[in-house]
Parts: structure tokens; C-alpha cells; sequence
């Protein structure tokens, strides 16, 4: 899956349902929702919804995904006047008549559960007590069940459109990472530069986070220093990775410690002059 933010909301998370083990309305969404599999004719696409073009070589490799492995993902549909209409999925439904398909799995729900439904989760999302995973989780569901944009999310929480996606990134760490952050309340601004990091380094970061309370920039250095490399470029020894962390821990600067030098970075002019009052 792609992990930057420059391939678009659609690619931060996961394409599978949200995770009840994370999901604050879960029990709420089980009151008002069915499972169900519907007769594919029987869906109808939402003439309201603005999106009315769709990439037809795209379709056609859903359509081919679909074929070979199924719908994965249910549709959201509300119940309307003996027919079902979809609220998010209108891609897979597209997808899968091409493919052939005689019915489809669909969560389904009533107009007015979905509206309850909707603004429960707004409401717990911007709760102050909330752990970041659980807020990316209540970000994902109006996501890939209300078929909101980053932008409408943003609009309905009163946040800024980036905190919205920089949140929803971190349904992209391992599943132990994230039951982590759940379990020691770890902060989503330690926990973002693992986003990206391969998965055994946040295997190996994970438990020194809990244990010793790293900053977020002791992330970044362990991430730096752990990231494969060419058999040209030796990997750090852990001497001079907690040389490094002691260094940066002392003087408030990233610090790089080669085996003959010391090089310190800084921001800004501020943060060079406060630096070198340091060193003297």
C-alpha cells in the first residue's frame, strides 16, 4: 500500500473494514447495521452523489481483482423504496457487474440510522480523551463508510485538513504498534516517523518506546540508523547510535556520528546560536 501523502486519501488506509477492536462506535454501528448479500440488480447508485465518471481501465482491473479473489470490501447502502442505494462502494458495484457478479455483500442501514450513525462518530471524534488510533478509526469509518473527502471530515470535526491525514496514516503501522499506542497512550507525534519505517525496525523501536519514553526525534535517529543499506555503507553499531541520542538529548540538535567526526544539524539561526553557547 502507498504510504505518502501525495498518492491521495483513498491510499492512507487500509482497504479492508475498520477494526472493531479500535472502533468506539462499533456497538452503536451493530444496532443500526445488517449484513447482508443483495441481488446485484437491486442496487442503485445515489443520483445525488457527484461523482459520475469512473477510469475504465481502472474498473476493468478491479473487475479482474474481483473475478479471481471477490468483493473484500461490503458496499454501505441505505434501505429505500424496495431498492438499496449506495452510500460508499459505487466503484466495487460498477466492478462487479462487469465481472459477472449475481450478488453482492452490503452493509445496509435505514436513512435515519445512517444520519445517527454519522454523527455519533463526529461527536466521539472530537472527544479530547481519545487515543490517536481510535480518532484515525473514527476518520477511516466516515471515510470508507459515508464517503467523505479528507476535506469533509476536516470541515465536520473542526480540524485542519493535514492533522486529519497525518492521523489517518497511522492505521498504517503494524497491528502491535498500533495496540501500543492504545495500551501506553503513546502520542501520535512519537509515533508517526514509524509510518514509514520497514516493519521489522517498529518491531524492534515499539518496546524501547514504551520502556525508556523516546522522543520522537530518538525515533527518527533509530529509524535513521536502522534503515537498510548497501553492503558499501556500514550500519551504525549501537555505540554510536546512543552516542548520537546522548549528544542530541545534550545539546537539542540532531547529531550524526561518523567514525571520525560529529556533525551536528539545526533548524534555523535561533537554533544554531543556542548551539554553539552550548559547545563553548
Amino acid at each position: 500500500m502507498a504510504r505518502g501523502l501525495g498518492r491521495g486519501f483513498s491510499s492512507l488506509i487500509p482497504t479492508d473494514l475498520v477494526d472493531e477492536g479500535f472502533d468506539i462506535t462499533a456497538e452503536t454501528d451493530a444496532k443500526v447495521s445488517r449484513l447482508l448479500e443483495i441481488e446485484i440488480s437491486k442496487i442503485v447508485r445515489d443520483e445525488g452523489q457527484p461523482r459520475k465518471t469512473f477510469d475504465e481501465t481502472a474498473l476493468a482491473e478491479l473487475a479482474a481483482s474481483i473475478k479471481e479473489h471477490g468483493v473484500l470490501q461490503p458496499l454501505v447502502v441505505v434501505e429505500e423504496g424496495g431498492k438499496y442505494v449506495i452510500v460508499a462502494g459505487e466503484r466495487r458495484w460498477r466492478a462487479a457487474k462487469m465481472a459477472g457478479l449475481k450478488k453482492l455483500p452490503a452493509i445496509v442501514r435505514t436513512i435515519d440510522s445512517q444520519n445517527r450513525l454519522e454523527l455519533s462518530i463526529i461527536e466521539n471524534a472530537q472527544r479530547e480523551d481519545l487515543n490517536p488510533i481510535e480518532l484515525a478509526t473514527a476518520y477511516a469509518k466516515l471515510k470508507t463508510q459515508f464517503n467523505m473527502s479528507a476535506k469533509d471530515i476536516a470541515d465536520r470535526v473542526g480540524k485542519s485538513e493535514s492533522a486529519v491525514m497525518n492521523t489517518m496514516r497511522l492505521l498504517n503501522l503494524p497491528d502491535t504498534a498500533k495496540k501500543a499506542m492504545m495500551e501506553h497512550n503513546l502520542s501520535e507525534g512519537v509515533m508517526r516517523p514509524l509510518i514509514t519505517a520497514e516493519p521489522e525496525v517498529v518491531e524492534k523501536a515499539v518496546p524501547l518506546i514504551v520502556a525508556e519514553g523516546w522522543s520522537a526525534r530518538r525515533v527518527e535517529q533509530y529509524i535513521a540508523a536502522n534503515r537498510k543499506k548497501s553492503s558499501v555503507i556500514a550500519v551504525k553499531t549501537d555505540a554510536q547510535l546512543k552516542q548520537e541520542m546522548a549528544l542530541s538529548e545534550k545539546y537539542g540538535a540532531k547529531v550524526r556520528v561518523a567514525s571520525r567526526s560529529v556533525t551536528f544539524s539545526v533548524k534555523d539561526e535561533k537554533e544554531l546560536k543556542e548551539l554553539l553557547n552550548k559547545l563553548k
